[in-house]
Order: structure tokens, then sequence, then C-alpha cells
């Protein structure tokens, strides 16, 4: 027969319509649906970042320098370049209104701000009106927490300003990235006797450039990296206005989508359960076809043809919602996120999300429909019993493996996080691997249990039924296990990430970090605190920031690739003789006094991780200065303690001279932190006060985010997870009446029956809970120990809500198809037996 004939047989089975695969189709379309949504929206942000480059960024281009302005030859460079340049001073401090301090962001800027967009302000007025006079600008969140109305008077060193406005929109706020306080706009000139752009203060600038129209940034950024890169010069544009948010977004975006796919996977087992359950029901129209001389390639044809055009309709209806919600849902959504976004319908993600879908159905419809062809003629005779092997032929099994390699790999490619979506394929398939050993052994011991649980009917029907060859355990254990897991698993990993931001680092942080210091500052500083019975410990260092440019006379990214220490500036401090907590891993710290060729001691992780060894050279552009060192040590940096942590310590005698101010961080009793910081804030107005606690909270806010958006992604696989089971308690209907019909006829009671009903669905909904929990810690310990690198400990409330959630799940859906086989008569179902 020709898969013409196939084809024709196909159509007349569609004929009936799609009864018996409604979970099927919901499964592959919530799954795919997901994945679209998340890719339309990080297409729309993309999309939005593209568009409002030069907004995001306040202009064309930019330079940014740390902690000092352009010189002469720089900025006669950016003028000649530009037709306007706009010089911005971003740097923390403490606003003071009378005793009430609060850390806030400033930026200080020229006539010039903005090149590009406006700013908000209420009331509104023009930005040049609001500034004058030493007038300011600042956010109501901490306009708020300081008292302050639009007219009142507030200090920023020992400089007043007047609060003119209230800022409501920062047009390059999104380009700024994170801070530890709310924003507060003055001009630049107007801080010139404020005492806190001093030489070594902690501040960076930025010069943004307006371009002629149509400029060449490729070749502008050449230019400028190759005239003023060894300056510590960083550049950016309009190409990628907010790389930091770009990062953030594709990384969180890639990571959704392969929670997405946990979902799918999820799913997968509700199309492999619902084709094995179709043609299960088919076994007898198979068995006919084989008796009238239909071959295995016909019969394989026949089912194929349906259940790809079954998938083809679940991938259409997946890809339409995930098109459509996202895009009737834009202007709340927009108006949710922080930066520009345009969100529509864009093909690229709606195609991934196809492929997806194509690559799921084939992986987990291939198997069941290749097990159809080796259905026997005799069956007819045999009560529909299978009798099939339970493994295809190999050339199925090998499509099988070759479709799931191109899954992968699709991920992979799409994603751009091949570490992790190796990680989620593995933990994926071990998940399936558990829950499938797990489910073969529940049968097993059920088996036993029922032979050995005399005197307890409900409990030995319950076991009976479960370990009974036709039953669904492997498919209830299977899909409510793998969507617990991904739920435990995101559970796990959010519930450490809050611990250690929220719970884990208070108890041994610092209460305050005190910076911008001034050397001549330090021993009236310290005076106060050693003084105060309350501090138990002050620690202070010097500081400084600089560049590391080359690495044995190599550019540092061609020798390190992307490594976080090379990107940006990081803080450089020296020291006579290391600390008492300093351990040395490797190599011998300087003598005390040594004056000779500069020296450094480096984070020994860190190293390890760029491939440093002892006695390799680094230059590090300190101030538009190079220096260049070389390594004689390595030494252990914890910096999960909220401590001081240096990747780069040097001896004295290397940055002599250079402009610095010092760090330091103070151990307090908390009710004594606010009269700490009153004293020195008066004493010294320069100093900034940034309260650990406010910055963990302020931390605990944007990984509260980033818990909701996963949490929401764990929730869709969850939903496929209980539409899987719920496919599981219908197909076993049957079975369920059968077994009830049975039991009345032998004298048994409703009551008795019902309850022997639920035991069996508590114990399915507690076995895979228990191994989903495993499951669940298993890729939690993963993911917090070499995705985020943090430590790894078990949230007992979240893990045991999730055992609770499998027994209540498999529990409402087993019972919800309980009563019509309850009210099924023995003799209509004993009848049809026969």
């Amino acid at each position: 027969m020709s898969l013409a004939t196939a084809a024709k047989f196909a159509k007349r089975e569609l004929r009936g319509g799609i009864k018996g695969f409604r979970i099927f189709l919901a499964c592959l379309a919530l799954g795919v649906a997901a994945i679209a949504a998340v890719g339309s929206v990080r297409s729309g942000i993309e999309a939005g970042l593209a568009r409002e480059g030069a907004a995001i960024l306040g202009g064309d281009a930019e330079l940014d320098f740390t902690y000092r302005f352009a010189t002469a030859d720089e900025r006669a460079w950016m003028d000649t370049t530009a037709t306007r340049v706009s010089e911005i001073a971003d740097f923390r401090s403490m606003a003071v209104v009378g005793d009430e301090r609060a850390l806030t962001q400033i930026k200080a800027i020229d006539d010039a701000y903005p090149l590009v967009g406006t700013v908000g302000l209420m009331p509104e007025m023009p930005l040049d009106v609001a500034l004058a006079d030493y007038g300011a600008v600042m956010e109501r969140v901490l306009s708020d927490r300081l008292g302050l109305s639009v007219g009142d008077t507030f200090a920023l060193g020992t400089q007043d300003f007047t609060l003119r406005a209230v800022l409501t929109r920062e047009p390059d706020g999104a380009a700024s990235g994170f801070s530890l306080g709310p924003r507060t706009i003055v001009y630049t000139e107007a801080l010139k006797d404020a005492q806190l752009l001093t030489s070594g203060s902690l501040f960076e600038t930025k010069y943004r450039l307006k371009l002629e129209e149509g400029a060449d940034l490729k070749a502008l950024e050449a230019a400028a990296k190759a005239q003023f890169e060894n300056t510590g010069m960083r550049w950016t544009d309009a190409r990628n206005g907010a790389p930091g948010v770009a990062q953030f977004v594709n990384r969180l975006g890639a990571f959704l989508v392969l929670v997405g796919l946990s979902g799918l996977a999820v799913g997968g087992v509700g199309v492999s359960a619902a084709v094995r359950s179709y043609l299960s029901d088919k076994t007898g129209v198979i068995a006919t076809l084989r008796t009238l001389g239909a071959e295995r390639s016909t019969i394989f044809q026949t089912y194929f043809i349906q259940i790809g055009v079954l998938s083809l309709l679940g991938i259409a209806i997946g890809v339409a919602l995930g098109a459509l919600v996202p895009a009737a849902l834009a202007p709340l959504i927009e108006a949710r996120l922080p930066i520009p976004s345009q969100i529509g319908i864009y093909p690229a993600p709606l195609a991934e999300a196809a492929l997806y879908g194509l690559l799921t159905a084939f992986v987990f419809t291939l198997w069941p429909l290749a097990r159809a062809e080796n259905v026997r003629a005799a069956t007819l005779f045999r009560d529909g019993v299978d009798t099939s092997s339970a493994l295809p032929a190999l050339k199925y099994i090998f499509f099988t493996g070759l479709g799931l390699a191109a899954l992968i790999g699709l991920a992979g490619f799409f994603s751009g996080t091949w570490r992790l979506t190796l990680w989620t394929a593995g933990g994926i398939a071990g998940a399936l691997l558990l829950l499938s050993v797990t489910a073969v052994i529940i049968r097993w011991t059920s088996r036993r249990g029922a032979a050995v649980s005399k005197g307890r009917p409900a409990l030995r029907w319950a076991l009976a039924s479960i370990s009974g060859p036709r039953e669904g355990a492997a498919s209830v254990v299977l899909s409510l296990g793998l969507g617990l897991s991904v739920l435990a698993a995101v559970g796990q990993i959010d519930g450490n990430l809050r611990g250690a931001i929220t719970t884990n680092l208070p108890d041994v942080a610092p209460s305050y970090f005190f910076v911008d210091i001034q050397r001549d500052q330090m021993p009236g500083y310290t005076k106060r605190l050693e003084s105060d019975p309350a501090v138990s410990r002050v620690d202070s260092a010097p500081m400084l920031r600089g560049v590391i440019t080359e690495i044995n006379d190599t550019p540092a990214r061609e020798y390190s690739g992307e490594h976080w220490v090379i990107q940006g500036d990081r803080a450089v401090t020296y020291a006579e003789r290391p600390s008492e907590n300093t351990k040395i891993t490797e190599g011998a710290w300087w003598d005390e006094g040594y004056v000779g060729p500069p020296q450094i001691s480096f984070a020994a992780e860190e190293a390890e991780e760029m491939g440093l060894k002892l006695n390799d050279t680094l230059t590090i552009n300190v101030l538009g200065r190079d220096i260049t060192g070389t390594i004689t040590s390595f030494r252990d940096v914890d910096f999960s303690t909220a401590e001081m942590g240096f990747v780069l310590t040097m001896n004295p005698a290397a940055l002599q001279g250079a402009p610095h101010t010092f760090i330091s961080t103070v151990y307090a009793e908390e009710e004594a932190e606010a009269q700490i910081l009153r004293d020195l804030a008066t004493a010294y107005p320069n100093i900034t006060a940034i309260r650990v606690r406010d910055a963990i909270n302020r931390v605990a806010d944007v990984l509260a985010g980033l818990a909701a958006a996963t949490s929401y992604g764990a929730a869709a696989t969850l939903i496929t997870g209980f539409l899987v089971l719920i496919g599981a308690a219908a197909a076993g209907t049957k079975a369920r009446t059968y077994e009830a019909a049975v039991l009345k006829t032998l004298g048994a009671s409703r009551g008795r029956i019902l309850r022997s009903f639920a035991l069996r669905a508590a114990l399915l909904g507690f076995a895979a809970g228990a191994v989903a929990l495993a499951a669940g810690i298993a890729g939690g310990w993963a993911v917090s120990r070499f995705v985020m690198e943090t430590d790894f400990n078990v949230i007992w409330p979240n893990a045991i809500a999730i055992i609770a959630g499998g027994v209540i799940a498999t529990l409402l859906a087993g019972l919800a198809f309980a009563w019509a086989p309850l009210a099924a008569r023995p003799a209509q179902v004993l009848r049809a037996k026969e």
C-alpha cells in the first residue's frame, strides 16, 4: 500500500474530530505559547532598545572615565568629532536635612544635558530653571524619605541646595544601571565648594556626544579606542545604549525559554501518553487492517499523518497565543518595564517556538507510533491486550535520538547559553529517568504490598490497582513529577538567593560602608569609632580604581576573554603587610618597606579563572597612568561576607603619589548605627555612608522581580503537568469503571471503593512529590553551586509544599473522574466484557 492510501486512512480517522486529543493539543499549545510569549516580549524589549538607543544612552555615543574628568586632548577630540558634547559626573553621596540623612546617586550635569530626550519634572518647568542658583531635583522616594517639599533646603556635602521639583522621568536612566540610592540632579558648577568631587573621590564622568547624521559609529569607536583606551576610557554608543540591560534581558529570556522547554518536556509526556492511549483504543482497528493485508509501514504512516496534523494544529494554537497575548497586553507590559519596549508580533521568536513544538511532538510521539505497527491480527482474539514489544525498531530509536539532539542543539543555539542548556537537558533527562524507575518500583512494591495487606480491603484494592499492567501509574508519576521537579528546583533556587541576600548576610555583614574618606580625615574618623563601645570592629583601607589593560604585554581581553575582572574598572588597594585574616595560597608577600618594581597580590580564585600564574605581569591604568606590576602572590578573597575584598593589592610604593581616598567598614550594634551616622556625617560632610541593610534590600527587590519571572515560567510547566495528570486520570476511567463493577458485584460499598480510589491517587501523588522533591533539590543545588555560585541549603517549607501539592493534585484529579465509575451499573459493564 502507498502513502496515498495511508493519507486516505488518516483523513477518515480525522473525521472523528479531536476526541481523545484535547489534552494532547492543550499540552503542546501551552508549551509552545509560553516559549513564544517569552520570545515575543524579549524581541519587543530588544526592538525598543535598538529604536531608542540614543535616547537611552543620552546621546549617539559616550566616553566614560573613572575618578577624573577628561584631559584637554580628550575633550578637544570630542569637540572636533561631535556637534555637541555633554559632561556628566555620577557618584554617590548623602543628602542631609537636619538629622535625617539618605544615600543618593548624584548626577552632576552641564547646561547641554540632555542631548536627547527630556527630563520629566513636577511641577513642570525647564530643567535649567529648576537647577539655577543652587537648585536641585530628586526622585520622590528620596524627597519623601527626607520629608522634603518643593522649596525646602537640603545639603550635599558642605553645600546647601533648594529642591525645585520632583524628578519623574530621567531619559537616560536605563543606561545608568543599578544604583544603591535614588537619583538627585544638580549642576556640576554648583558642587565646586561641596568637597565632593575632590581628587581621589569615587566618581565617574560620562561625556555624551551628539554626532552628525549617518556617522559611522564603528569607525569612531575604533578611533577613540586607538587614541584613548590606554587611559582607561570606555566607549558605548547607540547601537547598544544599555549593554547591561540588554545582557540581562538576553540572559533572563534564555533562562525562561529553557524553563519553557522544561514545560514542553512535561507536555511531551502528556503527548506521548495521549497517543499511547488513543492507539490502545484503536488496537482493534489496527488489527483489522492487518487482517485485511495492511503493511506495517501503512499502519505507521496512517497514524503518523494523523498525529502530525493534530500536532501542527496544537503548535498553531500555541504560536497564535504566544503572539496575540503579549500584543494584547502590550500597554500593561510596557508600563511595567523600566526600559523602552515595542511589544508586537515578531516572526523570529514565533518560528523558534514552532520549531521547539515540532521537535517535541516528533520526539514524544515517534516511540508510541512505532509500537503501533507491531500490533498483530491475532490481537482481535485476545481481548485487546497489546502484545507488542516494549521497544520499537532500532531505526525509530535512532530517529528519536536524532530529534532529541536537534532539540537540544536548537535550544543551545537560540539561547546562546550552551552550559545552561546542557545542564537543563541533563536535569530533565535525569528527572525523567528517576521518575521512570520510581514508577517501576511503585508497581513492584504495590504488587507485594497488595499481597500482604489483608484486613484492609481499600488499601489492598488501591495497591492492586496501581500494580496492574494497564494502569497509568507511569503517566501520573512522570507528568506530575516532572512538573513538580521544575517547580521544586525554582523554589529552592529562589529561596537560597533570597536567603543569601536577606538572611545570611546581615548576620555577618558590617553595619556601614563609608567611602570617600580623605587621608587627613582618617585619624578623627578612627578615633570616633574606636571610642564607641557599641562598635565591635572597624576595617579601613586605601582605595583607588584601575582598569587592567594588559596581561603579559597582551591586551587583557585577548588574554582572559570576557572575565568580569577585566570588564570595566576594579578596586585597587595597597598594603604594607597582609591583614590577620589574609590567607596566602601561593607565593610570598613583599617585604615591609619594599620600594622596588611594583608587585601585586591577586585573588586566587579569579586568577585561576583568568589563567594567571606567579610572575605574570599586569598593566593597570590608574587615573590615566599605566602601572605594570608582577604577580608575586595569590590569596583567598571571600566576597560573600560583605567585608572589604580587593581582587588586586599592590605594594604601597607602587601607588605612591596617586590621589585616593579610604574605604571603611564598621561593625556596630544596630541601635547605635543612627548616632554613628549623625556624628560622622556632621564632622565629615563629604563622606558617603552606605547602610548594608538598605543595600541588601535594594538587591532583594531586584531579585524579587527575577524570582517572579522564573516562577511564572515554572507555573506554566506545572499547569502543563496538571493537564497531563487530568489526561491520565481521564484515560483511566475505563479501568476504574471495570474495577468498580467487579467490586460492587462482590459486595463492596461505594464508600469503600471511593476510599480505594482516593488511596490510589494519594499514594501516586506522594510518590511523584517525593521524587520531584529529590530531583528539585538536586537541580537547585547544581544551579546554586555551579551557575549562581552561592551556598545551598534546603528550603523545607517549599519542599513540604511540593509533596503536599503532589498528593492534593492527584487526589483531586482522581476523585474528579471517580464519580462516573461509581455510578456505572455492574451488569452493563460486565456484559460488555463478555
